[in-house]
Order: structure tokens, then C-alpha cells, then sequence
């Protein structure tokens, strides 16, 4: 029977491929490229949903029984398909405004199962006491929905700063930058993808701080995970409130949400690898 890692293995190379017809699509501005990519990166996600439930399903005929969200590999996982997900969910909603996104959500997206494939051992093992509990599934799964819509609004900040540098210096007729949607609808869809991202890391931080209280009797305690993911919220909080209450718009935010992403790999990453604390089993 083929084993989860295998089928995870495979999903490397739909993300890679996708990725490869997303930046052909972009050299020849060819919509069948767009729909070829969005074929192969859908194809891809459905697989990768798939082995994510064959993992669950693997741990409990092990005798262990547990979401699979509780290592770096599986958490890296689980990121790269947060990121493709909220990517085809914008696909449904704009179409074909959002193909160059894909050129960066697709490869995004396939260096994170790389790395997760290639860089940490894949085992499924037994929770430590302190996962052992609902609050895991709640938790995590909105903290890296957060992440994916972040990673997602970061590839739009950054198209919006070349598009709009592009424009202030005139865009030549026939560029690949004329290709590309407008540095007004990119500022839009950076805020609306952060708005969800925003929703989604509250109630992770939210959930957090009630699994908190189950496993170690305490909301809150400063933890570097804890301090870095509020970190990240604030800076989040501060790119919304310059946009409600500033009427900030254009780099100045796009800066900001790259800033937010940076914290978030901060955040994800560097917390586990660099710091110690009660968050570094992840």
C-alpha cells in the first residue's frame, strides 16, 4: 500500500511543474498556460489533501491516533497546502486577474514541501502530553491558514511595488508588466487577503491561549512562540488600522505586509530553530 510520504513526495513535482507553466505563462501571456497551471497546481492540492488525511489515518493504525500537525514536517505540510488553498480560492473568486499570484503562491508553495520532504525525518510519533489535546486541531489549523493568506498577500505586495514602479516610469506597450493586474487591484487584494489572514491568526492566537490554560494552567506566559506570534499580530493590527483609520494605501502598506511576513517566518521558523521554549517540539 502506498504510504503518505510517497504521495507527498509526488506532490513535489505537480507543485514544480505548476510551477514552471505559471512563470511559461507569464513569459508568453498565454491564457491555455493559465489553465494548464491551475489544472496541474488543482490536481496537485487534491492529492495533497488526500495524503494529509492518509497520514491521520496511518497514525491511528499505528495506535497513536493523531492529527497530523505536530512536527516540523508535517506542519510544513500542512503550510504548503494552506498557501495553494487560499490561492484557488481567489482563482474562483477573480480568475484570471490572479494567474500571475500563482507564479508566486505555486512556487511558494513547492519550496515548502520540499524542504519538508527533503529536510525532516517524516515518522509519524507519539504526542507529547502537552498536544494531547482538541485544542490542537483549532489552534493550528488557523494559525497556518493565517500563514498561507499572509505568504499569499506578500506575493501581492511584492507584484504591486514592481507594477506600480513600472507604471510611475511608464509601462511600454507589449511588457510582460502590462500582463500583470493593476497596482490598484493588487493594493485591494493584498488588504482582503490580510483581513482573512488577520481573522484567521486572532482566533489561532485565541485558541492558543485556551490550550495554553489545558496543558499548562496559564493563558499566557511569554513563551518566544507566544511573544513572536503577537509580534506578528500587531504589525498585522498596524496594517489595518492604517488602512481603516489612515486611509493608508500603495507601498507604504505592501511594505508593511512583507514586513508581516518576514514576522511570520520569524515566527514559524526562527522561533524553533533559534529560541527555545514551549513551542519548540514544533
Amino acid at each position: 500500500m502506498i504510504s503518505s510520504t510517497s504521495i507527498f513526495e509526488g506532490i513535489i513535482l505537480f507543485y514544480l511543474f505548476s510551477t514552471v507553466i505559471y512563470f511559461a505563462h507569464l513569459a508568453f501571456r498565454s491564457s491555455i498556460l493559465h489553465k494548464i497551471g491551475l489544472v496541474v497546481l488543482s490536481i496537485g492540492w487534491l492529492f495533497h489533501s488526500g495524503a494529509i488525511i492518509l497520514r491521520w489515518v496511518e497514525s491511528y493504525q499505528l495506535g497513536i491516533g493523531h492529527v497530523p500537525l505536530t512536527n516540523f514536517f508535517e506542519s510544513m505540510v500542512f503550510f504548503s497546502w494552506a498557501i495553494v488553498l487560499i490561492y484557488l480560492l481567489l482563482e474562483c473568486k477573480y480568475g484570471f486577474n490572479v494567474p500571475t499570484i500563482g507564479a508566486f503562491a505555486s512556487p511558494l508553495a513547492f519550496v515548502v514541501i520540499f524542504i519538508a520532504v527533503t529536510s525532516f525525518p517524516s515518522e509519524i510519533q507519539p504526542l507529547v502530553p502537552a498536544l494531547q489535546s482538541d485544542w490542537l486541531i483549532y489552534h493550528v489549523v488557523t494559525c497556518f491558514l493565517a500563514y498561507g493568506a499572509f505568504a499569499v498577500a506578500f506575493g501581492a505586495s511584492i507584484l504591486f511595488l514592481v507594477k506600480q514602479r513600472k507604471e510611475k516610469k511608464g509601462i511600454r506597450e507589449g511588457s510582460i508588466m502590462d500582463f500583470f493586474p493593476s497596482s490598484d487591484f493588487l493594493d485591494e487584494l493584498t488588504y482582503k487577503v490580510i483581513i482573512i489572514g488577520f481573522l484567521m491568526l486572532t482566533i489561532g492566537i485565541i485558541t492558543g491561549a485556551a490550550w495554553a490554560y489545558y496543558a499548562w494552567g496559564r493563558y499566557w506566559g511569554w513563551d518566544p512562540k507566544e511573544t513572536w506570534s503577537l509580534i506578528t499580530w500587531f504589525i498585522y493590527a498596524a496594517f489595518l488600522h492604517a488602512r481603516f483609520t489612515r486611509g493608508w494605501r500603495g507601498k507604504k502598506v505592501a511594505i508593511l505586509s512583507i514586513i508581516g511576513f518576514l514576522a511570520v517566518l520569524f515566527t514559524y521558523l526562527g522561533v524553533n530553530l533559534v529560541l527555545s521554549g514551549l513551542h519548540s517540539y514544533a
